[in-house]
C-alpha cells in the first residue's frame, strides 16, 4: 500500500508557480456564519484524522460557524493535498513541513498555520527482543525502507551524521511481514501505522521515534493559501477552534475517534478497531507535549519552529520561518478562549 507521503512529495514543483495564479478556493455563505469548508485529508480515512471526525460529529464545526466542513480523502488515485489547496479546491489542507517548504521554493504561495504532531511520527521499529533503541545501533543491521520513504530516510542519516554505507538498506514494500521472518533487523514507518499491525497480530515491538534523536520536523500540518489567510482569516480562525476541541476529545477518549473511523468515516476500508485504537493512542502522543499543554494544541513555539527550518535547511530546503509559517491565527485562538487551554487531557 502506497504512503500519504509518497503521494504528498508528487506535486510537481515546475508547476507550482503556475498555480498560484489559479481561482481562490469558494467560500459562499450558507446558513452558518462562514459558509462551507473543503478541508483536503492527506490519506484515507482512518484514524490518522479522529479530531476531525469528532469536530464534525459533535458539532464542533457549526458550533464555530462553519455551514459545514467537506473531509475530502486523499488515497492512491488522490492529487497532492498542496496542489488541490493552491487550484482552490481545498481551503485547507494537511501536509507536512518539508512537502509545503518544497512547494513554495516552486512558486507555490502557501503558509502553515498549525501544527498536529508535534513529533515527526517516522520511527525505526524492531523486534521487542531484538530492540533498535539508538542511531548508532542501526550499524551493521538490515532496515526496511520503501521507495516512497527514501527522502526521509536519507534525511535523517544526514542531520544523525550515520555513515549510510554502514547500514544495510533492503527495498520492501508496506506489509511488515519481513521483520517478522527476520529478513530485516528493523522497519521504517510512522509510528502510528506499521508497529500497531503488528502489535494486533501478536507481534511485540520496540519503537525509535526518529523525533527524539534529532530529526524534530513537525507532521499534520495545516496548509492553506496565503490569500486565504488575508480574506477569510476568521474562518479559518473557526476552523482551528473545532479542530483543538475534537482533538481534546480523542485525547480523553481515543477510542472515540477510532469508533468514528472504523464505523462512521472510514467504514468503507475495512478497519480494525483495536488497530485503529492503538494507533489513536499513539497519534495523541505526538500530538500533546508539555509546550502544547501550556501553549494549545496545534500551536507550535518559536523553538520547535526554529528547529524545523532549521532541518530544512540541512536537508536541502531551505526556507524562512516567515515564508514558511503564519502562527498568528491558532494563537488568536487561544488568546480568545483561554478556556480551550483548561484541562487538556493526558495523551492516553
Amino acid at each position: 500500500m502506497p504512503t500519504r507521503r509518497s503521494l504528498l512529495r508528487a506535486l510537481p514543483l515546475a508547476g507550482a508557480a503556475a498555480l498560484a495564479g489559479c481561482s481562490s478556493p469558494p467560500h459562499d455563505t450558507g446558513s452558518g456564519r462562514f459558509g462551507p469548508v473543503r478541508y483536503r485529508l492527506s490519506w484515507v480515512k482512518n484514524v490518522q484524522f479522529a479530531g476531525a471526525y469528532i469536530a464534525d460529529a459533535n458539532g464542533h464545526y457549526r458550533a464555530a460557524g462553519l455551514d459545514s466542513v467537506e473531509l475530502v480523502a486523499g488515497g492512491p488515485a488522490a492529487a497532492p493535498v498542496d496542489a488541490d489547496v493552491m487550484t482552490g479546491k481545498a481551503h485547507i489542507g494537511v501536509s507536512a513541513p518539508d512537502i509545503t517548504a518544497a512547494a513554495i521554493r516552486g512558486g507555490a504561495t502557501l503558509v502553515i498555520i498549525g501544527a498536529e504532531f508535534q513529533k515527526c511520527p517516522f520511527a525505526i521499529t524492531s523486534p521487542a527482543d531484538k530492540p533498535i533503541t539508538t542511531p548508532e545501533q542501526l550499524y551493521g543491521k538490515r532496515i526496511g525502507v520503501q521507495v516512497a520513504n527514501e527522502t526521509t530516510w536519507a534525511a535523517f542519516l544526514k542531520v544523525a551524521g550515520l555513515d549510510a554505507a554502514r547500514i544495510t538498506k533492503v527495498p520492501v514494500q508496506f506489509d511488515p511481514l519481513p521483520l517478522t521472518q527476520g529478513v530485516v533487523d528493523g522497519w521504517f514507518s510512522f509510528i502510528t501505522d506499521e508497529p500497531n499491525q503488528l502489535r494486533v497480530k501478536g507481534f511485540e515491538v520496540s519503537t525509535m521515534l526518529l523525533a527524539d534523536h534529532g530529526y524534530p520536523l513537525a507532521a499534520q500540518t495545516y496548509c492553506v493559501r496565503r490569500d486565504t489567510v488575508s480574506r477569510d482569516r476568521e474562518l479559518l480562525k473557526a476552523f482551528l477552534r473545532a479542530q483543538v476541541q475534537g482533538w481534546r476529545q480523542n485525547l480523553a477518549d481515543p477510542g472515540l475517534g477510532a469508533r468514528l473511523a472504523v464505523q462512521n468515516y472510514g467504514k468503507d476500508l475495512g478497519l480494525d478497531l483495536a488497530e485503529q485504537q492503538l494507533s489513536s493512542v499513539s497519534e495523541n502522543a505526538l500530538l500533546a507535549t508539555p509546550d502544547t499543554n501550556r501553549r494549545g494544541l496545534l500551536t507550535m513555539t518559536p523553538e520547535l519552529v526554529e528547529r524545523n527550518i532549521a532541518l530544512l535547511g540541512a536537508t536541502g530546503s531551505s526556507v524562512t520561518a516567515a515564508q514558511l509559517f503564519d502562527l498568528s491565527l491558532i494563537d488568536e485562538v487561544f488568546q480568545a478562549d483561554p478556556g480551550l487551554l483548561a484541562g487538556v487531557p493526558s495523551p492516553g
